[in-house]
Formats: structure tokens, C-alpha cells, sequence
């Protein structure tokens, strides 16, 4: 008898053990199991927004488990209409939408909005309810667009060239403000002289046969305004060169720099290394990365003597060359020369004509080794196919300082500089920046009377 009653007893113990073992197992599942995740759904909307009644509000909803429903109700505070009432039978991870207003809808445009969101996700947590997103938004309803409108620009802009423009553009709400292109670039602009204003330097790349720039302007509930910068457009004509390749050409300073730059040199024959250097080695120069921003906060003037890096120097060759390159009779590759090349002695000084910081030394690709100042109001002037630079990222220059000595580094076949003016990234022709009657009369005269129109309203 004491047998069984030992067995027994043993045997409930082991079945409460079991028992216990498969509760604390069913309990650390549903603890650690995404299937009974207990985290809400999340959305990118705040506490309050601002809309316009017209451009769509982006919606973002995340959830760990997957969202399973979702409800967006609008009210005027005496009506209540639902944009979205959505179950869901394939559960996403996220879910994005936009939230737009029926067409019909009668809302007191003058009254305070109000969104409500519910969100429901395909958890098994709280007794297989899941968890869910309740949230209310205040909507700030503005249907006023920014007002825009130029104070000055230049006269004219030449393709090639640079010019500026000075503006005002005021919005209690203003979220961004910006000079767009017809060939896609976007020109930062910077807060000039006194509150509401603002000017930039923008440019018309070489390559390009049109230039169109608008002033843009966007508040926080998306209304935009856009208005036309009026230029006189100035053609002109480039130099168009047709170069026939030579072996020789490719199997000397071609090959060492496939050589020292391609990731697969020995895979590379003939024109194939040229095609390296003309074209993936040059747009992969680290120069223009480090030409591109504006670092002002505020420009109250603007003055930069004209450019003569190179004394007593003579131009080799031209901004705006547009080199087309054969060989035994077919089409190879093409490039445009984006600087000016100017040659005096061997080992010349270079000289900062006036003040800059350095914003890159190094070595550049086909460019070689080169300096890039940045003279502030997004402008940035290049110094390349250097033998020795005398300065280091970061240092502050004055007018006059030796800032390196030509050579023939990179893609350069005699000593010589290659001086460049660069806009927000886009090369400009350095003619322009190296004649004081233009600069003054496209760019500073410009700036001038624009701060002194901008007092008169004070």
C-alpha cells in the first residue's frame, strides 16, 4: 500500500511539474509572440496640422502584428463625415494613404477641423481584441498661398553664365522657399538684408539649351506660390572639338589612370579605358560634392574682388568646350571643359584672389590634385591639376595667400590650372567672375539697389 501511494504521489507531482512547465510555456509565448504583440498601431500625424482643404495629408500607420481596420472621420464641429471606414483581410505591416476632401462637401471653411483616426491591428492581445489607435487631431485650416514677388535681378543670364535675384516672400506658416530650374535643379536661397527677403545666385549649365527659374514658396498647409524670374535669355555659342584618339594617348596617362582608379583595370582594353576616365572617373570627382550648399544664415552684402589666380598667365584653353572623341572613324565619348585653363611657368603660385575657406584639398580624379573655396552666397571657385597644395580643409584664407603651385596631376598632359567657378554645384563660366564691370553690374549694383528698396519700405 505505502508502494502505490509513493507511485502516486509521484506521478501527481510530475503532472502538476508538467502542467506548470506548459502554463509558463503558454505564458512567455504569448508574452514574446508577435502573434500577441501589445504594442498600438502608430501614425506620422501629430497633435495638429495644417491643411489647405486641398492637397492631400500623407498618412503613414505602422504596426508590429499588421493593421487590421481603420476609420478617419472629419468634423466641422456640426457635422462629421468619414473619409475611410476599411477592414482588412491581408494584414500589412504599413499602410499609407492620403487623406483628401469629397468633392461636394459642405464644411464651414471658417470653423475649427478636427480628425479623428482609429486604428485597429491583428494582434490576439486583450483577449484577442488586439490593440488599437484612437487619436484626434486639431486641424489648422489655411487656403492662403504665400506672396511672392521680385525686387530685383539681372538684367540678363547668358548660357554658361551666372545671375541673382532678390525677393520677398512672406507667409505667417512659411515652410520653404527656393529657386526651381526647368532642368530639374533646385538654387537654395538665403535671407537678405531685413525679414521676408531673400536672394540667390543661380546658373545656366553649358549643356543645357533652355533656362527657365521660378521663385517657389510653400506655407505648412501646402499652399504654394510660383512666379517667373524675368531674364533677358543670352545665348552663345561654344567651341565644338573633334578628337581623335590615338593609342598612344590611351596607352599613357589613359592607362595610368585606369590603373590607379578602376576597381577592375586589367578588365579594361583601349577605348574602354578611356570611356573610364571621360566618363565614370569624371563624374565620380569628389569636387562638386563639396560645392554645392550655402552656409549663410543671413547676407547682408556681398562684394568679391575679380579672380586672377594666375599671374601673368595666358588661356590654353576654354570654358565651354564641348569635346567629342573618335576613334578609327566611330564615336567614342564626348565631355564638356567646365573651367578655364590658363599656363605660365612650371610650378606657378596659385593665389586666392580673395577671401575663402577651404572646403576640399585633395586628390580628384581626372582633376587631380586640386583646392575648392568657398567665397560664401553659394559660390565656390576650383583649383586643379595642382603639383603641391599649401592648404587643409578648414583653413580660412585671405586675398593674396599662395594656396598651391600648378602641375599636370590627373587627366592634364602640361602644367597648367584649371580654374573653375562653381553655383550651388553648377560650373559657371569664369570669364564672367574675372570681369569687375560685370560683376558689378549684374551682381553687386543688383544686390546694392535691392537693400536700399528694401529700406525705403521699412
Amino acid at each position: 500500500m505505502r508502494r502505490r501511494s509513493s507511485q502516486s504521489g509521484g506521478f501527481k507531482g510530475f503532472f502538476g511539474f508538467f502542467i506548470l512547465l506548459l502554463v509558463a510555456g503558454c505564458v512567455f509565448y504569448v508574452y514574446s509572440s508577435k502573434t500577441f504583440e501589445r504594442n498600438s498601431p502608430t501614425s506620422n500625424l501629430g497633435d495638429s496640422i495644417f491643411w489647405n482643404l486641398k492637397t492631400p495629408i500623407p498618412l503613414i500607420i505602422e504596426d508590429d502584428s499588421g493593421i487590421k481596420s481603420i476609420k478617419i472621420t472629419l468634423s466641422d464641429g456640426k457635422q462629421n463625415i468619414v473619409l475611410a471606414d476599411q477592414k482588412f483581410n491581408i494584414m500589412q505591416p504599413k499602410l499609407a494613404l492620403e487623406i483628401t476632401l469629397p468633392q461636394g462637401s459642405l464644411l464651414d471653411r471658417n470653423s475649427n477641423y478636427s480628425l479623428s483616426l482609429e486604428v485597429g491591428d491583428a494582434s490576439r492581445w486583450n483577449f484577442f481584441q488586439g490593440n488599437r489607435l484612437k487619436q484626434d487631431v486639431n486641424i489648422i485650416v489655411d487656403t492662403k498661398r504665400p506672396e511672392v514677388y521680385a525686387i530685383n535681378q539681372s538684367y540678363k543670364i547668358t548660357k554658361g553664365g551666372a545671375a541673382v535675384v532678390v525677393f520677398r516672400a512672406s507667409d505667417e506658416m512659411l515652410k520653404d522657399v527656393y529657386i526651381q530650374t526647368n532642368f530639374g535643379k533646385r538654387f537654395e536661397v538665403v535671407p537678405f538684408h531685413a525679414k521676408d527677403y531673400y536672394a540667390a545666385l543661380v546658373a545656366w549649365p553649358v549643356g543645357e539649351d533652355n533656362f527657365r527659374a521660378d521663385i517657389v514658396a510653400t506655407d505648412m498647409a501646402g499652399n504654394e506660390t510660383k512666379t517667373r524670374i524675368r531674364y533677358y535669355l543670352q545665348d552663345k555659342k561654344y567651341k565644338i572639338s573633334n578628337i581623335e584618339l590615338t593609342d598612344d594617348f590611351i596607352d599613357g596617362k589613359i592607362t595610368d589612370l585606369t590603373n590607379h582608379y578602376a576597381k577592375n583595370p586589367d578588365d579594361l582594353e583601349g577605348v574602354e579605358k578611356f570611356k573610364f576616365v571621360n566618363e565614370t572617373l569624371r563624374q565620380s570627382s569628389p569636387v562638386g560634392t563639396h560645392a554645392v550648399k550655402i552656409h549663410e544664415n543671413q547676407l547682408d552684402e556681398f562684394f568679391l574682388k575679380k579672380f586672377y589666380p594666375l599671374k601673368n598667365a595666358a588661356a590654353v584653353a576654354s570654358f565651354g568646350d564641348h569635346r567629342f572623341y573618335e576613334k578609327n572613324g566611330k564615336d567614342v565619348s564626348q565631355s564638356w571643359h567646365l573651367g578655364l585653363d590658363l599656363a605660365s611657368i612650371a610650378g606657378a603660385d596659385i593665389v586666392s584672389s580673395n577671401p575663402g575657406t577651404v572646403v576640399f584639398a585633395g586628390d580628384s580624379g581626372i582633376y587631380g590634385l586640386s583646392v575648392v573655396l568657398y567665397h560664401g552666397f553659394g559660390l565656390y571657385t576650383l583649383y586643379s591639376h595642382c603639383s603641391t597644395t599649401l592648404v587643409s580643409v578648414g583653413d580660412k584664407v585671405a586675398a593674396g595667400d599662395i594656396i598651391a603651385h600648378t602641375g599636370k596631376t590627373g587627366l592634364a598632359f602640361g602644367d597648367h590650372l584649371h580654374f573653375g567657378v562653381i553655383i550651388q554645384g553648377v560650373e559657371v563660366r569664369p570669364e564672367e567672375w574675372m570681369d569687375s564691370k560685370w560683376m558689378q553690374d549684374n551682381i553687386y549694383q543688383i544686390l546694392d539697389n535691392s537693400s536700399k528698396v528694401i529700406d525705403n519700405k521699412k
